[in-house]
């Protein structure tokens, strides 16, 4: 099979803008990673693993060049002394645990510092579901469909059937192959509609050869392990460390909040005037998004803040008839905006996989997410679920609203 992952800009800007963050704030922390397929009675079989394993090779050979530092410098909250950082990061092959489970399961962690780690999980779920896709499928079959429905969308949209606002890809984690994401992020950028704007995609090395904008701010990574590896922090409290920290590395700049790593709810509760003026807008990932934005915008109402001038990104399992919905029901009220991600990359006559990577464990401890919703959730210790739960619910049931 030929490499899958091909330039170290093959990555979520998200991880980029963490990154950074990490760098020169938790440098010294180390996290666990791991790999989770969330369909039932999918099996990778030992000549899939064994593939896995050399792509990942491949990727560990990967470096930054001259050309893609110059580009990532010149995004204007990426920093120098990152960009030095980056010019002799390299992945650690070493950092990765593969092998096969029980029943064709496919077991993969990393664990080292939070620095590689969070760098490894978005090609790491590339390479797996492009592997998986090609080992057992005709690949060039699925291709010819997904080009056949991606055709379709385009036209929709430029039609004026769909109504998107501004809307970006962010489909490099679970796409059908490289060749599928460049396909469709290249016919959207080519796609004009009165209410519809392509506005550019996640994966960083698309949109610089598609001269579109990167998008992504923070992932639930950023709120876990800011807010649950200090063990010394009530993690009922991980989102206020966590934006604290973001406003300190990056002030005004690449400022979308992630709302639902311990509730939408608990994460309101410091959400408050400061952060919410600073922040440029807020992001949907668990819940239903109607109710998660008159939410917000009644939040934002209780601050005495305009939303109007304010961005609710909604990122969770969208298609555009979805998409357009929120859109129609959201407009004149705010600025909307989607990032939509399997629907764009992976859509075919077979059924996606939902394959994930989380963080596990921070600084030698459990670490959790609980979203708005069940099952998306994953911890290796349902004790410290529980312990976070208890905490989330004493904080609301008792704290002081000031």
């Amino acid at each position: 099979m030929e490499q899958i992952i091909k330039s170290l800009l093959e990555n979520d800007l998200y991880k980029f803008s963490m990154g950074q963050a990490i760098y020169h704030q938790y440098s010294d922390y180390k996290t666990t990673w791991t790999f989770r397929c969330r369909n039932e009675g999918v099996r990778f079989t030992p000549e899939m693993i064994d593939e896995i394993k050399h792509q990942i090779r491949l990727y560990c050979d990967l470096r930054f060049q001259e050309d893609e530092l110059e580009y990532l410098h010149n995004i204007k909250w990426i920093k120098g002394s990152y960009v030095d950082f980056l010019r002799l990061w390299k992945p650690r092959y070493e950092d990765f645990h593969i092998s096969e489970g029980e029943n064709g399961e496919l077991l993969l962690e990393t664990m080292g510092t939070w620095l590689n780690t969070s760098m490894y999980e978005v090609p790491t779920l590339a390479i797996v579901n492009e592997v998986y896709f090609r080992m057992s499928y005709d690949h060039d079959k699925l291709f010819e469909e997904f080009k056949k429905r991606a055709d379709e969308k385009a036209l929709k949209v430029s039609k004026g059937e769909y109504r998107l606002g501004s809307y970006s890809e962010f489909g490099l984690r679970r796409r059908l192959s490289g060749e599928a994401q460049d396909y469709i992020v290249r016919k959207l950028k080519d796609t004009k509609a009165e209410n519809s704007f392509f506005l550019g995609t996640s994966n960083v090395y698309l949109a610089r050869k598609y001269d579109l904008t990167p998008v992504g701010t923070m992932a639930h990574e950023w709120i876990m392990c800011v807010g649950q590896g200090d063990h010394k922090h009530n993690p009922a409290y991980s989102n206020y460390y966590a934006l604290n920290a973001w406003i300190k590395e990056y002030g005004v700049l690449n400022g979308t909040a992630l709302t639902d790593t311990i509730t939408t709810d608990c994460f309101l509760r410091d959400f408050r005037l400061t952060f919410a003026t600073l922040f440029s807008g807020v992001r949907h990932d668990s819940g239903d998004p109607i109710e998660w934005g008159e939410k917000m915008l009644k939040h934002y109402e209780s601050l005495d803040i305009d939303a109007k001038n304010k961005t609710l990104l909604f990122s969770d399992s969208l298609n555009f008839d979805k998409a357009t919905k929120i859109y129609d029901h959201f407009k004149g009220r705010c600025k909307v905006a989607f990032g939509i991600g399997t629907f764009l990359s992976n859509d075919t006559l077979e059924k996606a996989l939902n394959i994930v990577m989380k963080v596990t464990r921070c600084n030698g401890q459990d670490v959790a997410k609980i979203s708005d919703v069940d099952g998306k959730s994953m911890c290796k210790n349902q004790d410290y679920v529980e312990y976070l739960s208890r905490s989330i619910e004493w904080r609301m049931n008792n704290e002081v609203v000031k």
